[in-house]
């Protein structure tokens, strides 16, 4: 071995005992600790982005996944931070990734399944420690009250032990607890320069059930909660410049379902077979983006969610070429004043 090489070889193995030192010592703990943190905590950006952003929070379907929430999207307009729905596991998502629930102004509920629900008592929970100003509403179609009246009584002694514990004065009792607002299909409302507008979507028997497509200086984004590929999602989707669609890979699932009925598991192979018909099919979705004029069809709340790297590759070889496939922590960025649409990988 040349000197040169034998010297490269102390230098990583000299570095190595020191990050050994660093990390397994006391002194060396005590040390890296408050840097570590300090780090984490001055990661999150202090000036809001200019344009729209949007964060997937959870890419997932009620079909179990280890490394996807179910689903949610997180869509910032300047410094107002909207969530489309609010599953299992998302807010554990939105918060490792260091997102700030401190503008959180609202959920909009596209139906009410417990995969697109069962997140908001976390999300209300963090928003309100982090110093939320409003009561976090629940906004959605016809039934929302039921949810968030269902939400404040089971909640109702978790936020009198939280109160209790540390004082009224920073964690206002009034804000603990969820408001709603009931809106009617194709409905738009404003907020500054944002406009949202619900449209009708295909996800029978749940009804009523929306979409929500989001306007802020020029850009456009359309999110589908559970659907079928229907005529009034190409009319809201004209012209936007993201369309996050639920997806369904039909032949992962009709194969689910012909080996679970093989090894008698007759249940979970109906379930199989019954939603095939109330999501779109994943290969439906390109034209449905082309006729609405779409710019970018990003794929989510995947059905099933791939597990491995097979999975993955049957699932994408049914979605239109250039269709992006969401993972969760993944981000699009969308500046006003420009067609630009930046993603970036978690």
């Amino acid at each position: 071995m040349g000197k040169f090489l034998r010297a490269i070889v102390a230098m990583i193995a000299a570095f190595g005992l020191v990050a050994w030192i660093a990390v397994s010592t006391r002194s060396g703990q005590d040390i890296l600790l408050p840097r570590l943190i300090n780090a984490a905590l001055q990661s999150q950006p202090d000036v809001p982005f200019d344009g729209l952003r949007v964060f997937m929070c959870g890419t997932s379907s009620p079909l179990p996944s280890a490394d996807r929430a179910q689903a949610c999207v997180a869509v910032f307009a300047g410094s107002s931070l909207y969530l489309v729905d609010a599953g299992e596991g998302s807010s554990e998502t939105f918060n490792l990734h260091n997102e700030s629930t401190l503008n959180l102004k609202a959920v909009l509920l596209t139906h009410f399944h417990s995969d697109h629900i069962s997140g908001i008592p976390d999300f209300n929970l963090n928003s309100w420690v982090t110093g939320r100003k409003e009561p976090l509403v629940l906004i959605g179609p016809a039934g929302v009250e039921r949810i968030a009246m269902g939400f404040n009584e089971a909640f109702a002694m978790d936020r009198s032990y939280r109160v209790a514990h540390h004082g009224e004065a920073m964690l206002p009792p009034a804000l603990g607890e969820l408001d709603f607002r009931e809106i009617a299909v194709n409905e738009s409302w404003t907020d500054g320069e944002l406009t949202i507008t619900a449209y009708p979507v295909d996800h029978g028997p749940v009804s009523p059930a929306v979409g929500y497509r989001f306007d802020y200086r020029g850009r456009a984004v359309v999110v589908s909660g559970d659907s079928n590929v229907v005529d009034s999602l190409v009319t809201a989707a004209k012209g936007a410049d993201l369309l996050l669609h639920d997806a369904l890979s039909l032949t992962l699932i009709q194969t689910m379902e012909s080996a679970l009925a093989t090894v008698g598991r007759d249940r979970q192979s109906k379930i199989m077979h019954d939603i095939q018909n109330y999501h779109a099919h994943a290969s439906t979705l390109g034209d449905a983006a082309s006729k609405a004029g779409v710019k970018l069809l990003a794929a989510y709340h995947l059905v099933p969610p791939p597990r491995n790297t097979l999975m993955k590759n049957v699932f994408v070889r049914e979605l239109a070429e250039g269709t992006v496939m969401t993972t969760d922590g993944m981000v699009f960025e969308l500046p006003a004043g420009s067609d630009a649409i930046n993603v970036h990988e978690p």
